[in-house]
């Protein structure tokens, strides 16, 4: 499985991410969608949101590398270890499918990187290894240790990633299938690519709204210009968005299926976190908040509008969130 090898390829169909949906739940439920009146108040229109921070790792991502691993280990059982590279919630789901499939696990992490992220990955039996600046460099350390070691490397975006977290939009549309338009956090791509291939596969009109931090804005500026360009990373509180160089098989489903990409700043985060946990007591990440803070800034595009939103994860250290409340 190379991701090399996935430019062009199809995206999931429905009936694979119902399958898929019979191995996410063997460690984990369905999760809520819920209308929060403050919140609609606050916008003027109807708004959702599923809550993909009541997960067991508190993100999106506990649906991914179960999906992969089960696809990886079907195809060969010699596998030695697992290696990736993350800011934090890949970096869990991954290793959450190394406990389950008893393999070791190896995570490579930028230096700095949340300690509350970096624990959580360590209680999960993974090894952490820090090196690298940002995702990017981190990233091509794990794959110099994968060839190195013998080592499987979990990319970030792959096809059959793309399917655990497509699991998450069909509970989603199948639950709230009017919805008019849906904001999407955009890291390398994984959850835009699977809210696509659910929209499309249930032939639904929703409009779908990219977002990205003014300080990781390589997709928004690929969108633009109809091709890769990679940008610098400086988002501090949309760690989970820090991209610099996109996906190439992502970025060709987003540039084909999105109605646009929108960016955010970090004060706009900081407020949309503000807003989840005033109006609705949940603990949102700034990525996880991306999505209100854009809502929130076209507010006056959305009146009479049906809007979906996704809270993709709620690890955020507690010193970071005490000074968003204050």
């Amino acid at each position: 499985m190379t991701t090399e090898s996935l430019i062009a390829t199809p995206s999931p169909t429905i009936d694979e991410i119902r399958q898929a949906q019979q191995l996410v739940y063997t460690v984990m439920p369905a999760t809520p969608q819920i209308s929060w009146p403050l919140l609609c108040e606050r916008l003027g229109t109807t708004l959702w949101v599923k809550h993909e921070n009541h997960t067991p790792i508190a993100a999106f991502k506990a649906r991914t590398a179960v999906v992969y691993a089960a696809e990886l280990f079907r195809e060969s059982k010699d596998i030695s270890g697992l290696v990736t590279a993350t800011r934090g919630n890949h970096g869990q789901s991954v290793a959450l499918a190394g406990r389950r499939f008893h393999v070791p696990v190896h995570i490579v992490v930028p230096r700095g990187n949340s300690p509350e992220k970096n624990a959580a990955m360590r209680a999960q039996g993974a090894e952490l290894i820090e090196f690298g600046n940002d995702y990017q460099e981190s990233k091509e350390h794990a794959q110099t240790l994968a060839r190195e070691h013998g080592w499987h490397f979990v990319p970030s975006y792959h096809r059959d990633i793309v399917k655990g977290v497509a699991t998450y939009w069909l509970e989603f549309f199948e639950a709230v299938p009017e919805l008019d338009v849906v904001y999407v956090p955009i890291g390398q791509g994984s959850g835009i690519c699977s809210c696509v291939a659910v929209r499309n596969g249930l032939n639904l009109p929703t409009k779908i709204i990219g977002v990205v931090p003014e300080g990781a804005p390589a997709y928004a500026l690929s969108f633009e210009a109809k091709r890769k360009i990679a940008a610098p990373v400086t988002t501090l509180l949309g760690d989970g968005m820090a991209c610099r160089v996109p996906d190439d098989a992502s970025l060709e489903i987003v540039l084909e299926n999105v109605d646009r990409v929108t960016t955010v700043s970090e004060a706009e985060m900081r407020q949309a976190m503000k807003i989840y946990f005033t109006d609705t007591h949940n603990v949102v990440e700034g990525a996880g908040a991306a999505g209100l803070a854009a809502a929130l800034k076209e507010r006056d595009m959305l009146r009479d509008k049906r809007v979906g939103l996704v809270a993709t994860g709620g690890n955020v250290d507690h010193d970071v969130f005490a000074k968003v409340l204050a």
